[in-house]
């Protein structure tokens, strides 16, 4: 495959330099030597009776003892902390189970609702055939494509006419090159006449925006169209400067995109000819909507708009009957299709055993996925905390998630692609759309959101062909999920059940660590005062040289929504979350109160709020589905479902046929009582209708 490094250079210039504090690795390892040196004090304690005895001894076998404690130290360090008697438990295999599945029905194809259907492909097209340009096909060559992916073979040729484009396919499948190898070529055929930006890229992430950009760079390296990346977390100035070159393709995460509209004056989006929207279901999730809107709003009404997901959701059909004209419809895949290629395991959690979580996750990457392992957990907290663990342990560890700064983020992906570090520990913002090389195993520490999260998550590994495994740890409140997922595997699903020897062993040793965890965790805490004390003396000192006469202050940074306004929409976010999420759950709410009492969490505590996190949101998904569908452009995508088999009619009883019958005639009758031969089979007084005598003289009188 290709090399990205050398596109990746001008991504790292742009990040702020800032004081090089200590990173977490140097913490671990600081504790871990000062552990070691704690506990060869306490060995040596014993031993020094055995070294007054050997005092007596000659010189010379003084030097040679010696020399063999240092060489006894040196192994001592290189050995792992368990004696033989542990290394027997620990070896033991774990057993593989095949899980069965029920036989699924058959459902029938879903109903086009788009204006034209072009999920259907040439097999045979190579990229040769697709009318490329020679600088494209020579970058193709270069970069080592050989075939087109399914989604490219689908959607270059759409793309190449101009057509609007909704796209869904599995993870993994080239989604980037199937939307640049088209714009690059309308680039190429059509030369701009004036400096203006044509195209607009829109992804949810930093990190994909960068590797979007990347790839790019790569299939344009052989002609002259230039690319700009404008996200978070990388410097505001150079990429003021690389917008005022007007690039030809712009990268842009949605918030720095509406930064820069607002505060750079030279720059917009009036001359856009084709919008791409990467991952879009991501973009809708959170407080993205608004910004999307802005974004959508302030574009050229006269462009192609492509859009690409691995999952096709409500807001993003939402989206699409908004900002696409007559939609070409390309669905490669399902939606809850993982991987032809991934080989799915899933661990069984027993309901009193929540807490071996953590030893399982140790002892699988200790034992049997040593390395190129992506270990996925739903809150941050517990990704720090899996580090810091796995660290104290001797293994290689990287984490990325929302915490950190972006220097630390692009730090620890390029560590982990440099094989630099064995597993990478991630929250979902490293579930979407990153294609790491290499990645062997996906471990999941509880069950994601929502099974389209999951395939996301396994969606790092197996991809492009290639074979890659899964193991998920499963608790009985989240078997549910399991069985959907078995139900939809193609492949068989297997079940891992380790030795309960082995938990039992890393359990312990992970309570030993829990005071170095501690330690690490103050180290920690030390250093962000020291830097925010810094920081404050620093500002102090800036304010004092300047002066009360500073210079002209750069003006404030605008937004398309006020405070108030942006204050208003989080709050109403939050209270609507919370709402949905805690109402009614009185266990929930005394857990949490405890939890917060406690001040430490036990580990059965800190897996069920990672359980609790999952649950909240399939809740508030669950709420948001049970409300009245919007009318739409394009028609619901419902699966036409096949005629219900005849039932058998079992007889009605007469007293059943009487009591359920509300027909007229039924009432009518009821009402006139029963018939003269039913008053004569039940032995009742039996008089014809209309010979009651009291009637008549009634009849007689009224004469």
């Amino acid at each position: 495959m290709y090399d990205g490094s050398w596109a990746m250079a001008d991504v790292l210039s742009q990040l702020k330099k800032k004081r090089a504090a200590t990173t977490l690795d140097e913490k671990i390892e600081k504790v871990r030597k000062k552990r070691k040196t704690e506990d060869k004090e306490a060995k040596s304690g014993k031993s020094e009776k055995e070294k007054e005895a050997k005092e007596g001894s000659e010189p010379e076998e003084e030097e040679d003892l010696e020399r063999k404690d240092v060489e006894a130290s040196e192994d001592e360090e290189s050995e792992t902390d368990y004696s033989s008697a542990d290394e027997n438990i620990l070896t033991k295999a774990d057993t593989l189970k095949i899980k069965e599945r029920k036989k699924k029905k058959k459902k029938g194809q879903e109903a086009g609702g788009f204006f034209e259907d072009a999920s259907q492909y040439d097999e045979n097209l190579s990229f040769q055939d697709m009318n490329l340009s020679r600088p494209l096909l020579k970058a193709i060559t270069a970069m080592g494509f050989k075939q087109p992916t399914p989604i490219q073979k689908a959607c270059i040729p759409v793309g190449l006419l101009g057509k609007d484009i909704c796209a869904c396919a599995a993870t993994g499948t080239g989604k980037t090159a199937a939307f640049a190898l088209p714009v690059l070529e309308r680039l190429i055929y059509k030369p701009r006449q004036a400096p203006v930006t044509r195209v607009l890229v829109l992804v949810p992430t930093r990190e994909l925006g960068i590797q979007v950009h990347s790839v790019t760079k790569q299939l344009a390296q052989f002609c002259s169209i230039t690319t700009c990346l404008a996200v978070g977390g990388l410097d505001v100035k150079s990429q003021e400067a690389a917008l005022r070159a007007a690039p030809d393709i712009l990268i842009a995460t949605p918030g720095r995109l509406i930064d820069h509209l607002h505060n750079c004056p030279s720059f917009h989006l009036s001359s856009i000819e084709v919008l791409i929207l990467d991952e879009a279901d991501r973009m809708l999730d959170e407080y993205f909507e608004e910004q999307m809107k802005e974004i959508i709003r302030m574009c050229s009404h006269h462009r192609q708009t492509m859009l690409f997901s691995a999952t096709m959701t409500d807001e993003v059909k939402d989206l699409a009957s908004v900002s696409l004209k007559n939609p070409v419809r390309i669905f490669v895949n399902s939606n809850t299709d993982v991987a032809p290629f991934l080989r799915q395991e899933f661990i069984r959690i027993r309901p009193n055993r929540e807490g071996d979580r953590e030893a399982i996750v140790a002892a699988l990457l200790m034992r049997t996925f040593t390395d190129h392992v992506m270990l996925f957990t739903q809150t941050k907290k517990q990704a720090h905390r899996m580090h810091i663990l796995l660290g104290l342990m001797g293994l290689q560890v990287g984490e990325l998630h929302g915490n950190l700064s972006q220097t630390q983020r692009l730090e620890a992906l390029r560590r982990f692609k440099d094989e630099q570090i064995d597993i990478l520990v991630a929250t979902d913002v490293a579930a979407r759309g990153l294609d790491i090389e290499g990645v062997k195993t996906v471990i999941n520490f509880t069950m994601p959101n929502t099974i389209k999260h999951y395939v996301h998550r396994v969606g790092r590994t197996a991809r492009a062909g290639r074979a890659g495994r899964s193991v998920s740890l499963v608790g009985e409140e989240e078997r549910k999920m399991l069985k959907e997922i078995v139900k939809a595997a193609k492949a068989p699903v297997k079940a891992r059940i380790l030795p309960q020897d082995v938990i039992l062993k890393f359990r312990d040793k992970i309570e030993k660590m829990e005071k170095d965890v501690y330690a690490v965790l103050q180290l920690e805490a030390e250093e962000k005062e020291m830097q925010k004390s810094e920081a404050q003396i620093n500002t102090a000192q800036r304010l004092l040289e300047k002066g009360k006469e500073a210079p002209n202050p750069e003006p404030e940074r605008s937004w398309f929504q006020t405070k108030e306004e942006r204050k208003k929409e989080k709050i109403a976010k939050a209270l609507q979350e919370f709402d949905l999420a805690l109402r009614g759950k009185k266990k929930r709410k005394k857990f949490m109160k405890e939890a917060k009492k406690k001040g430490e969490m036990t580990a059965e505590e800190r897996s069920q709020f990672e359980i609790l996190k999952a649950q909240m949101f399939a809740e508030r998904l669950a709420k948001r589905n049970r409300r009245a569908k919007r009318a739409r452009a394009m028609p619901e995508e419902e699966p036409v479902r096949a005629p219900a088999k005849k039932q058998k009619q079992v007889k009605k009883s007469v007293f059943d046929e009487e009591l359920t019958n509300t027909s007229k005639k039924a009432l009518k009758q009821y009402r006139a009582g029963p018939s003269f031969e039913e008053r004569k089979k039940l032995g009742l007084p039996h008089q014809r209708r209309g010979g009651n005598f009291k009637s008549k003289s009634r009849y007689k009188r009224r004469k």
